[in-house]
């Protein structure tokens, strides 16, 4: 019922599988899953079904905001909320977005279908290198875990595939994970382009396509069911070190929420659409006028979850810094420049811990 993570250090730790421990007795929860009263956030709510609350993340229409002609009446009425949408949440819902609601079925469906794998199988593809299947972002024997495993691979550009960790069952996952990772990236590419133009900044030199610097991946998370849902926390506030982070996840079940003015707010799943977020690196480009913020997932009582990020990154050469127009007298930087990869570092030496990575990087 253990996996295990070789840490920096040389050290090796067993962490447990929360799958495994939900199904061996569906009433029990370790000591080392329950969290402080300090740890769960006051305001933080669970709920059985999507009906308890009504979402207030905005949710933008793709198909005025990609439209390529400038009189569509509604695209620039789309440019202007999907600024407000970065500028003020940092998290939005996109409908009419391209991917069809078939492979986003199908996707969900072989990642499902690689957790409910047996144990045996599924420790064939166990982390190494920050690839592979378990808990990531564990330094010690005494941290308090989250309730979840996760799935972990390299996506795009296809050369930065380790093959190895690619199951071959379900049989349809290499193909289906390929194919949502293409359409993921066009879709992507779309958004980071109106995100640019929100800002005032040439798509091609806010994202160094032709010079093949950066990288997508994917992490797929499982939430088994938790006879306390109150007391633990599927995943710890952080936010994402990515540029972009495109979601799906299960229409039926709440988990995830993002710290709004202070309070956690619920962002019950709308069927059929994607959640987007900014993440750390966005907010270092953007020095600051997009911000990344804190989300956390909590698991359900009688409800297993799933949902897959999709995560774009610079390469780790890559120097990331605010971008020139994003600087003006008024505008210092807010920033430092840094080597992606030394953002990494810090990232992953430490436990996951709200925007504990990203506030190193800050000009004192």
């Amino acid at each position: 019922m253990y996996n295990t993570l070789k840490l920096p250090n040389r050290k090796t730790i067993s962490i447990p599988v929360v799958q495994e421990l939900a199904a061996k007795d569906p009433h029990a929860l370790p000591q080392r899953y329950i969290r402080s009263h300090d740890e769960r956030p006051p305001s933080l709510t669970t709920a059985t079904t999507t009906d308890t609350y009504s979402s207030t993340v905005p949710t933008i229409d793709m198909v005025p905001l990609l439209s390529q002609d400038a009189g569509h009446p509604c695209r620039q009425q789309a440019i202007d909320k999907l600024a407000i949408s970065c500028q003020e949440w940092g998290f939005f819902q996109v409908v009419n977005h391209g991917i069809p609601a078939s492979l986003m079925d199908q996707m969900k469906g072989v990642v499902r279908g690689f957790f409910h794998l047996p144990l045996e199988e599924k420790l064939k593809y166990g982390i190494q290198e920050r690839e592979g299947y378990g808990q990531f972002c564990v330094v010690s024997d005494d941290q308090k875990l989250d309730w979840s495993d996760s799935f972990y691979l390299l996506t795009l550009p296809p050369d930065t595939r380790n093959m190895v960790f690619w199951p071959t069952t379900p049989v349809e996952f290499r193909e289906i994970v390929n194919e949502s990772a293409t359409e993921l990236q066009k879709l992507y590419e779309k958004l980071l382009s109106a995100i640019a133009e929100t800002l005032g900044i040439e798509f091609e030199n806010f994202y160094a396509k032709e010079n093949g610097k950066w990288t997508q991946s994917m992490k797929m998370n499982y939430y088994p069911p938790c006879p306390r849902p109150d007391l633990v926390l599927g995943i710890c506030p952080h936010s994402d070190s990515t540029s972009l982070t495109i979601l799906l996840q299960d229409d039926d079940a709440l988990g995830l929420h993002i710290c709004k003015d202070g309070e956690w707010v619920p962002v019950p799943p709308t069927p059929g659409a994607l959640v987007i977020n900014i993440g750390d690196m966005l907010e270092v480009m953007s020095n600051g006028r997009y911000k990344s913020i804190e989300h956390l997932a909590v698991p359900n009582e009688k409800k297993e979850r799933i949902s897959i990020a999709t995560l774009w990154l610079p390469k780790a050469e890559v120097e990331v810094g605010p971008h020139p127009k994003m600087i003006d007298e008024a505008h210092p930087p807010l920033y430092t420049t840094f080597k992606r990869g030394e953002f990494d570092k810090n990232f992953f030496q430490n436990k996951l811990e709200r925007k504990s990575t990203l506030e190193m990087f800050r000009v004192k």
